[in-house]
């Protein structure tokens, strides 16, 4: 019972150093299970120094030293693999030796194969994607507790006398059972505690991403080039402190921020494997310079260590990428993998937008081109004829109706897509209804009833002017009386309301293209203001036909 109290009473020193040394940076290195030969070297000085203080604390007993010193060849080797781990062992046991008794040998024999065996352990479960065990305190107490039974074996088989060595192992096996396992769990309950910590920190990405989101919105959105790519780049490095930042399209590098600036130049073909292979398997790539080699492939006296390369996609179709860099002397963190995953999210929502938005643009042109070529071959066919009609009869009426034509034509084929005013939109009408009333001499009034207050709102050029055609060309053409169009305009709340009125009512809703022209009006609100704009129509039969256009009050 003293024994396990003496045992205990080591357990919890290393417990309280392995506290104060969790306050430091460098315990995080603990809670990464990849690593380069630095943070090794860090792992081995660290158990080793443990396995060494454990035998310097342990209890003499009968010739033989009881101890704690399984907790760090294990640890050693479960945080740095095989290798590691057997010199951590190998470390522990020869200090063992040193210190002589009939059991040096088979504690130096058997502390080497507890580290070398965790080490063991380690290799196994990474290479069948388990390493998240390696954290497990239940996990690591079977592996302590496996180890101490081997240790007990070997100084059977190894130390003599047996009868001694029996004795021995009688008195200490109990309690260095119980407590190297027992000790080897909590102090990796600690370490997965900090690694659960920290890797919560790395929720801390959405912050950072959410910044690089508000200082890059409509960067590459606007174009992905060299101009584009080399700010975004610029803004990813002051807010990642990665080494260095590359764009890529799919053949050239666009941009590189950081170290190894001065052989890494944008404009060059992309001559770096993993950020071809990136591209055509469409996955990221991570080569950590450790279990996935990385070197530069244009200087190999390039300090960066490590690439993480994630596409960058739109419409699932691979673009181009981003890559993170960092030097070989700093570990690539979990954080910045995440984080560059996410980055590279936004990144291609960006591009995605600026894509979708220039074929809206595009879209929207071609719209206007359209509405501008539905300008009706009738109608120019019977305002011809009209003014043939009457240029011998009235040649300055015939004058006055050539110049409204040509008028109506030049403002059809000047017009953008970009918003217009109201009194704008009232001028170009005014040019074809002066035209088709000439036609229909005295079987058409247009009654426009909008108040000077009113011209300055803004609204999308073409529409008045083809929903007054269709009234005239569906509605007020086929009656035998008189037609009459009213127009009017008024404000109802935040919106503008325009008004097409017929005495018709010959409205037929269909979805042909008989009411292209209204539909792309519709269309082309709703897409520039909201689904809560646009055209509507109420039809009376044979009475009257209203068609509504709503819009924003925008001056």
């Amino acid at each position: 019972m003293s024994l396990i109290l003496l045992l205990t009473q080591q357990m919890c020193l290393y417990l309280v150093i392995v506290y104060l040394l969790s306050k430091t940076p460098l315990f995080k290195l603990f809670t990464e299970t990849s690593k380069r030969l630095p943070h090794k070297v860090y792992i081995y000085l660290i158990f080793s120094g443990f396995c060494i203080m454990a035998t310097y604390f342990g209890e003499q007993t009968t010739g033989a030293i009881a101890n704690t010193r399984a907790m760090g060849a294990v640890l050693g080797g479960l945080l740095g693999g095989p290798v590691t781990g057997f010199f951590v062992g190998l470390t522990g046991g020869l200090h063992r030796y040193s210190l002589g008794g009939f059991t040096d040998v088979a504690c130096a024999i058997s502390t080497t194969l507890e580290g070398l065996t965790a080490g063991l352990v380690h290799l196994y479960l990474k290479r069948n994607d388990k390493s998240e065990l390696i954290y497990h305190p239940m996990q690591v107490f079977l592996v302590t507790f496996c180890a101490e039974v081997m240790q007990m074996l070997i100084i059977l088989l190894v130390a003599k006398p047996f009868d001694q060595s029996l004795a021995l192992v009688k008195e200490i096996a109990p309690p260095m059972l119980l407590v190297n396992a027992l000790g080897a769990a909590m102090f990796m309950s600690m370490i997965r505690d900090q690694k659960t910590m920290f890797d919560k920190l790395s929720s801390s990405f959405s912050a950072k991403a959410l910044k690089i989101a508000e200082r890059s919105v409509g960067l590459l959105s606007k174009g992905f080039d060299q101009q584009s790519s080399s700010q975004v780049a610029k803004i990813v490095i002051e807010e990642t402190q990665v080494g260095a930042v590359a764009i890529t399209d799919n053949e050239k590098l666009l941009a590189f921020i950081g170290i190894g600036d001065d052989h890494h130049l944008p404009g060059t073909p992309i001559s770096s494997q993993i950020t071809l292979d990136a591209i055509s398997q469409n996955k990221v790539m991570f080569a950590d310079g450790v279990d996935i080699p990385y070197a530069c492939s244009l200087s190999n006296k390039c300090p960066l260590g490590s690439s993480l390369v994630i596409p960058l996609r739109s419409n699932n179709e691979v673009i181009g990428t981003i890559k993170l860099y960092e030097p070989k002397n700093k570990l690539f963190l979990n954080i910045n993998r995440t984080l560059g995953e996410g980055i590279a999210r936004l990144l291609s929502n960006q591009i995605l937008y600026g894509r979708f938005e220039q074929q809206q643009n595009l879209l929207v042109q071609a719209e206007l081109k359209l509405l501008q070529a539905q300008v009706n071959p009738h109608f120019l066919f019977n305002a011809l004829n009209t003014i043939s009609a009457i240029i011998k009869r009235e040649p300055k009426m015939a004058k006055m109706l050539l110049q409204q034509l040509s008028q109506f034509l030049r403002i059809n084929l000047k017009r953008s897509s970009e918003l217009v005013t109201l009194k704008d939109e009232l001028e170009h009408i005014d040019a074809y209804l002066t035209i088709e009333k000439a036609r229909f001499i005295d079987k058409l009034t247009v009654n426009i009833d909008i108040s000077d207050e009113l011209a300055n709102y803004r609204m999308p050029a073409f529409t008045l002017q083809p929903l007054i055609e269709n009234a005239v060309k569906h509605g007020t053409s086929h009656l035998i009386e008189a037609g009459v169009i009213n127009v009017s305009a008024q404000i109802d709340g935040d919106d503008l309301l325009l008004m097409v009125t017929d005495n018709a009512g010959l409205y037929q809703p269909s979805e042909t293209t008989e009411g292209l022209g209204m539909n792309i009006v519709h269309k082309r609100i709703q897409a520039q203001f909201g689904q809560q704009y646009g055209v509507s129509v109420e039809c009376e039969a044979d009475k009257l036909t209203q068609v509504q256009v709503r819009l924003p009050l925008e001056e």
